[in-house]
């Protein structure tokens, strides 16, 4: 529990907070290192520093200029700093007591999908990075700590959370629920004007010229190729991104509902033809490929590194190859607790259900055959497809999106419950 002293969050004592970390702007050298080294709050086992409180104040005030954010007073914010501190100790120190480990493979793969997202390689990151002025290292491991703080949330509030199918019914009779599951499509329309300049002449040319880049796309000519053109006519137009039914130009209307994905139709407007595309579409899938999969897991962990991780897997590939039980090893060696005790079946999944790693070994697996050891964020996998098939699948996915809509919800809501309590149950001690 906290002790009397967390009586300093009044403003009054956070002067004191304040002057120990801003205090180096106007002493001697030697009292900055010692005033910036000095003990802010304990924590249960950890401590916090003035320095790591003047790190994460500045991280705070550089975001939310970087975001055009607009931040309250210094000391609120050096309030949120400590916070934010406070939070992630208790977290990491609950990590520490589950044995959580982020391997470096994992991590790697972390860093790969964060350098992706901005478009470059890790080392192209790497670079980028070191370039900026920031620290790669630092970022690793700031990245490991947000890892560890995610697998611990996760595995306590998770638990929690429970949707059931009254709920999904409930929302999804409710306008919102309407709107969310609403077929949306992704529309790239090409136009060649008509004026009413054009001779009736000129307007049998066009649309003559229209129906033969129609022609040579359903021949197989790609959209974007065959609209390319300059002689003796250009297009305007271009890509209107993802619509709803609703919200597609009433022009189109009609006709976008009646398209298979990647078909092109010829509508007329009052401005000219249009080459309608369906680029894309979701929320209107009929027909599903599912897979059924089973799975064994070794996660690495304090006592059995990546490498013996992966070694364990092999191993126990080949002993199902040689004809020992799956289930059975699927239950006295998988640390996927939600599958071991069913012999490590997953049941059906569809598309995107698993992680890119396991979603494309599952996709050119053969039926019947274990694969080869396949690492994932989670460790090291063999896995087995024992089924493949098609499903009208539709009505599902709706019921798929609004419960994981549901469930993010809940777990916000959860999530802080579970941060509030952690904190109340914890010695926080503020110098």
């Amino acid at each position: 529990m906290e002790n009397g002293k967390q009586s300093m969050r009044h403003s009054g004592l956070w002067l004191v907070v304040t002057a120990i970390i801003f205090g180096a702007f106007v002493t001697p050298v030697t009292a900055q290192v010692t005033r910036l080294d000095s003990v802010v709050a304990i924590v249960d086992e950890d401590i916090i520093l003035a320095s790591e409180v003047a790190d994460r104040f500045a991280q705070i005030k550089d975001t939310a200029t970087a975001r055009g954010l607009e931040l309250p007073d210094d000391a609120t914010v050096m309030q949120e700093a400590l916070d934010r501190l406070i939070l992630e100790s208790i977290q990491l120190q609950l990590a520490e007591l589950y044995g959580i480990r982020i391997p470096d493979a994992e991590l790697d793969e972390s860093m790969a999908r964060v350098a992706s997202r901005n478009g470059l390689s890790l080392e192209q990151f790497r670079q980028a990075l070191i370039q900026s002025g920031q620290d790669y290292l630092q970022m690793r491991q700031s990245l490991r700590r947000d890892l560890a703080i995610q697998r611990v949330q996760q595995g306590n509030v998770m638990r929690n959370i429970n949707i059931t199918e009254k709920e999904i019914d409930n929302f999804m009779a409710t306008e919102e629920g309407i709107a969310m599951t609403e077929p949306q499509y992704r529309v790239v329309q090409a136009l060649l004007s008509v004026t009413k300049n054009d001779s009736e002449a000129d307007k049998r040319q066009k649309e003559a010229f229209v129906d033969s880049v129609l022609a040579g796309i359903l021949a197989g000519k790609a959209f974007e190729e065959a609209v390319n053109v300059t002689e003796p006519y250009r297009f305007g137009g271009g890509d209107l991104g993802w619509r709803k039914l609703s919200d597609i130009p009433s022009m189109f209307s009609d006709i976008v509902p009646s398209l298979e994905k990647g078909a092109t139709g010829k509508v007329r407007s009052a401005s000219g033809w249009h080459l309608v595309h369906l680029a894309d579409s979701r929320g209107i899938e009929r027909l599903v490929e599912q897979t059924e999969v089973r799975h064994i897991l070794i996660s690495p962990n304090e006592v059995l590194d990546d490498a013996a991780a992966q070694a364990l897997a092999l191993e126990l590939r080949q002993r199902v190859n040689d004809g020992e039980d799956f289930d059975e090893l699927a239950k006295e060696y998988s640390d996927d607790i939600g599958s071991a005790q069913e012999g490590g079946l997953l049941g059906w999944t569809v598309p995107g259900q698993m992680v890119p790693e396991f979603e494309a070994a599952m996709a050119s697996a053969e039926i019947g055959v274990i694969t080869d050891a396949v690492r994932s964020e989670f460790g090291w996998h063999i896995l087995e497809v024992t089924g493949r098939r098609t499903t009208d699948f539709s009505e599902e996915l709706k019921r798929n999106q609004v419960a994981n809509y549901i469930r993010d919800i809940k777990y916000e809501e959860e999530l802080e419950n579970w941060l509030g309590k952690i904190r109340e149950e914890a010695f926080v001690d503020i110098k």
